[in-house]
């Protein structure tokens, strides 16, 4: 149970909403070409590859997890929201439907409880402040503990900049200490929290009694059809498993094969880096990755493979980048039908495209729900199938889940850091969080010619007939 807040922290709490509050007026003028600028200047400040590889490699090292080697390269996400909240007005009139009569305007949402994940210290915040200094915004940043110093320097630089381009660096602040009572706080005095990061700190977003845009929990399933490539699939699925050593929410978890190319499929994957473990191999790793109540053991979460198996207590070739586990069982019960966050997939067996979809149904039932999908196919009808089935928010056909969930330069997605889960994950939108999502916007109505159906038009074959 959480302790109370201190006098101390909830001070500094209200004295960082009221610096915010003071940078959002100095900036409440500002054109539409001053604020690209600014999002331009600081997603250069932070994305360049010098900076951004040092601020990864530092929250590696400060966390304890994450791929010291492979974070560096989402520094390219970084690009992405930049280029997407640059094709996007955010000052004044930013739509016109000349026949409806409608004009939209943009405002600010006001000053954001941005909660930092420890996985993304260097990505979040600059992610977020991009699309924030676009809609005139400021941010408050809460990190998370474990990763405190590296979001601390990150926001710090974005700060540098804000001043060296005349603009208040009190537009973006971070706080020192974090803890969850601070974090509580924030989440209940600013305007709008913007919570990545675990299920209980997004459901206290929730509780703030502030609108709150939150993300829910991963647990990507992969189906892969007889049509598919099996090199392909079996490639992609070793990037996007091994990416930042499968600590992201979009990292695959679940691999349902068809029974036609299921052998071929698992050796492919053992080809690509992969160790399946054997059955006494697997009641090890489920002993070390889960604790008595069900929740993932830290020391095992967005590690490598050999050093997950030393955990466990067996050894892989030390070149092995990914751990296989064969699995039938699915439920809440069964561990391996849960999310990983880390560098270990559970593979099944279907017969039939039906069976596949009924196993998509009982895996979203354990976890992940509202989340993402993904299918290698060329059979439309079954990506149309899984489609309809699957109770995702997106859904990746033939590419690398955790590597295209969140937009890539290949792909329409919006570029982000966040997802949104819909009503499934709990969330109030299913999309991804972008530039949108940082802005009021009000609605001017002019007179139109009038817009009435005539009663038969509405109502059509029932216009006429009886009432009860």
């Amino acid at each position: 149970m959480a302790r109370e807040i201190t006098t101390e922290e909830k001070e500094l709490a209200r004295e960082m909403l009221e610096r915010a509050r003071v940078a959002m007026a100095q900036v409440a003028d500002y054109d539409q070409a001053r604020v690209d600028r600014l999002a331009q200047a600081l997603g250069w400040a932070l994305s360049n590859e010098s900076t951004f590889t040092r601020l990864a490699q530092m929250g590696v090292d400060e966390s304890g997890a994450g791929d010291r080697e492979g974070r560096p390269n989402k520094r390219f996400k970084l690009h992405g929201i930049l280029r997407d909240a640059l094709r996007q007005p955010s000052v004044g009139v930013i739509e016109e439907d000349r026949e409806r009569g409608l004009v939209k305007y943009a405002k600010p949402a006001g000053v954001i409880a941005s909660v930092v994940p420890m996985t993304n210290p260097a990505l979040t915040p600059p992610g977020t402040a991009i699309n924030a200094i676009k809609a005139r915004d400021a941010v408050i940043f809460s990190p998370h503990p474990r990763t405190k110093k590296t979001t601390n320097e990150t926001v710090q630089i974005m700060r540098d900049v804000l001043a060296r381009e005349g603009a208040p660096a009190d537009l973006l602040q971070c706080v020192p200490e974090p803890s969850i009572p601070m974090a509580q706080e924030l989440m209940a005095i600013c305007d709008m929290t913007l919570a990545t990061g675990g299920p209980a700190m997004v459901k206290a977003a929730y509780s703030s009694g502030k609108p709150a845009f939150g993300v829910g929990a991963g647990n990507a399933t992969i189906v892969i059809d007889e049509t598919a490539d099996i090199g392909e699939a079996a490639r992609n699925t070793r990037i996007s498993k091994t990416s930042d050593f499968g600590s992201g929410c979009s990292s695959d978890g679940n691999v349902l094969i068809d029974d036609r190319i299921y052998d071929e499929l698992v050796e492919r994957l053992q080809a690509e880096g992969g160790y399946l473990a054997n059955a006494e191999e697997k009641a090890m790793l489920e002993r070390v990755m889960w604790d008595e109540n069900g929740a993932r053991t830290l020391p095992t979460i967005a590690q490598p493979a050999p050093r997950v198996a030393e955990i466990a207590g067996f050894e892989v070739p030390p070149e092995t980048k990914f751990l296989i586990v064969e699995q039938e069982d699915i439920g809440r019960e069964h561990r391996f039908s849960g999310e990983k966050l880390t560098t270990l997939l559970a593979v099944y067996r279907y017969h039939g495209f039906d069976d596949a979809l009924e196993k998509v149904r009982k895996i979203y039932q354990v976890g992940g729900a509202g989340h993402s999908c993904g299918i290698y196919s060329f059979d439309d009808e079954h990506i149309d199938a899984l489609a309809r089935t699957a109770p995702v928010s997106r859904m990746m056909v033939r590419q690398p889940q955790s590597k295209a969930n969140a937009g890539s330069f290949t792909n329409g997605m919006p570029m982000t850091s966040s997802l949104g889960c819909g009503i499934w994950g709990g969330n109030v939108t299913n999309e991804n969080i972008g530039l949108k999502h940082f802005l009021n916007v009000t609605w001017v109505s002019r007179p139109i010619p009038e817009d009435r159906p005539s009663e038969e038009e509405l109502f059509g074959e029932f216009y006429g007939t009886e009432s009860p």
